[in-house]
């Protein structure tokens, strides 16, 4: 089974755990796989384990990146913060951009999340 990946950008963290405890039921069907801090942010508030690669900025992102370009992920979550400057930018970028070549779902907020997750309630 494919994974689900889950990012979030620091100021976003507080609304991807809301996410998550609300979707649970659905990400437990899935393994999943998180940037660093996101990940143990998330396993510390929900029942979830979660497969956690490098920070975003040390290369987590890129992590994710070759999990998409390996035909391994399913969709990704990611709640980026649009105000605010991101020091692994083009990694991020890099990251959308696999997304679109492999034609992964990618939600860059959380209302594009809840539609990606009705669609995983199977």
């Amino acid at each position: 089974m494919k994974k689900i990946a889950l990012i979030a950008h620091d100021d976003m963290k507080p609304e991807m755990i809301a996410f998550v405890k609300r979707n649970e039921h659905i990400l437990a069907k899935y393994p999943l796989v998180s940037t660093g801090t996101t990940g143990l942010r998330i396993m510390e508030n929900t029942n979830l384990t979660i497969q956690r690669y490098k920070s975003g900025p040390l290369g987590g992102d890129q992590q994710i990146g070759a999990d998409v370009a390996t035909n391994n992920i399913e969709a990704i979550l990611f709640f980026r913060d649009p105000l605010s400057s991101q020091p692994h930018e083009p990694d991020i970028s890099a990251l959308i951009r696999l997304a679109d070549v492999h034609r992964v779902p990618i939600a860059t907020n959380p209302a594009t999340s809840d539609l990606i997750i009705l669609s995983l309630d199977k």
